[in-house]
């Protein structure tokens, strides 16, 4: 079971959480080059400009390769994580066959790539006046080689965190007696952070502290129940244990991995509604993982749509700005057609996969106990 490789390491839930400050440490160390170009291009002038701004100061291709390199640093961080905290290899938390099925990242990388080409081509044609053919020969030469090599290291860092280094992590912390309370004290928060920053507009200093009075309002809410006797140990252990099943690290992954979507630009520009699309994602190479018992289909699904978008076709107001075949400069905007891929393709795709790899047990693999392997139950 997918979840489960995490008990053949160290697996206490504080190693997760040192481990994601490791990686995002070694994510930050890799911007540094950046920071460093855009200060020699634009000098002290970077003081006060936007992120958009900041984005346009350099040349697109040599833009992506800084961006692109801060996860490829980022990927080392993991690996010492894994290597050093967990004492566990890298292929435990990729898959739970011997050895990686390239197969697998083929067909998910084949399945968007396929499916998000032809799109565009459709909408191409249906619709030229919302394109600029942008093709530069060498330029887009230099894209090609940067995007073959770098796309894929970004997108496996994500997938290696969500859907794998997380995806377990979060399965081995509902075995944690306050997991329960410390989640609910995290969403309360981020609710709380949310509104503030909806309706003011908070520096970081202000963010942290609304953060820190309100995880002490929290506890100290949660010892006065406590020391009143308002639920007594056997209820909280019982409700503490409803979160002991697969669907809780999956919908805890799925929402981070939407939620960090709120930095890109995108979001600025379509509004919150396309964060259901970010999620509904997560979501789906949440599903793809755990019913196969693996990430191959979800590494592969990840770069390919990453690789397809940068190389055909951008727009002046998303994440990655490149020198694609096609610039989108029509005035973006969005409706329902951000739930056709959650409501119709993803599904479509569910039904592929799961026919070639003869899927089975959903309920089980989706949303049954997580449970330590026999070979394996012994004190921590």
């Amino acid at each position: 079971m997918f979840i489960e490789q995490a008990y053949r390491g160290k697996h206490d839930f504080w190693l997760y959480l040192v481990g994601s400050l490791i990686v995002a440490l070694a994510a930050t160390i890799g911007q540094i080059p950046l920071t460093i170009a855009i200060f020699l291009d634009r000098g002290l002038d970077v003081v006060g400009m936007s992120q958009t701004e900041l984005m346009q100061s350099l040349d697109p291709n040599l833009l992506i390769f800084l961006l692109l390199l801060s996860f490829a640093v980022g990927f080392i961080g993991l690996k010492l994580a894994v290597k050093y905290l967990h004492q566990i290899s890298l292929m435990k938390i990729t898959t739970t066959r011997k050895k990686i099925d390239w197969g697998r990242i083929l067909l998910g990388f084949g399945l968007i790539a396929v499916f998000s080409s032809v799109s565009i081509l459709i909408d191409y044609q249906s619709n030229p006046e919302n394109y600029v053919w942008n093709y530069k020969p060498m330029p887009f030469l230099i894209l090609c080689l940067i995007a073959i090599v770098m796309v894929p290291i970004q997108t496996s860092l994500e997938e290696y965190i969500f859907r794998g280094y997380l995806m377990q992590g979060f399965g081995m912390g509902t075995r944690h007696e306050y997991f329960s309370i410390g989640l609910i004290a995290t969403l309360l928060i981020s609710l709380i952070l949310f509104g503030a920053n909806y309706l003011y507009d908070l520096d970081f200093g202000e963010n942290a502290l609304i953060a820190l009075v309100s995880l002490i309002i929290f506890v100290g809410i949660h010892m006065f129940l406590q020391a009143r006797k308002v639920y007594d140990k056997s209820s909280y252990i019982k409700f503490n244990n409803s979160f002991q099943f697969k669907f809780t690290p999956l919908i805890i992954t799925s929402l981070i991995f939407g939620l960090l979507h709120l930095a890109n630009p995108e979001v600025g520009k379509l509004g919150y509604t396309i964060l259901f699309f970010y999620i509904g994602t997560g979501l789906f190479l949440g599903i793809i993982t755990l019913m196969d018992e693996g990430m191959e289909l979800a590494l592969g699904f990840h770069a390919g749509n990453n690789l397809v978008g940068i190389i055909l076709v951008t727009a002046n107001w998303t994440a990655f700005q490149s020198e694609s075949l096609l610039k989108d400069v029509a005035e973006p905007s969005i409706g329902f057609d951000v739930f056709l891929p959650l409501l119709i393709v993803y599904p479509i795709f569910y039904i592929i996969m799961a026919k070639m790899y003869k899927w089975n047990n959903w309920k089980e693999k989706l949303f049954g106990k997580i449970k330590a392997p026999l070979e394996t139950r012994t004190p921590n």
